[in-house]
């Protein structure tokens, strides 16, 4: 599964890489090189931040389904303790 950006997304992200190089690096860069590093970061780091956060959505999932022995139980063939 390849990871897909909007376009408006990777606009949003050019401008913003385009930015940190500015400020942090004294350094302008044109829109071609943001979108090339852009890409670069997308093809190379994306998809190892992409299955971390599959594996946090997953043991998150897996702890609410835990929860659910104590929340979602009632004692069977409990009217004659009543009295």
């Amino acid at each position: 599964m390849s990871i897909k950006l909007s376009k408006e997304v990777e606009d949003r992200l050019i401008g913003s890489i385009q930015r940190y190089v500015s400020e942090n690096m004294d350094e302008s860069i044109g829109e071609l090189k943001a979108r090339l590093f852009l890409d670069f970061c997308v093809k190379e780091i994306g998809a190892s931040v992409y299955n971390q956060a599959i594996l946090d959505a997953q043991s998150h999932m897996q702890d609410k389904v835990a929860e659910m022995d104590g929340a979602c139980y009632e004692t069977e063939f409990g009217y004659w303790k009543k009295s």
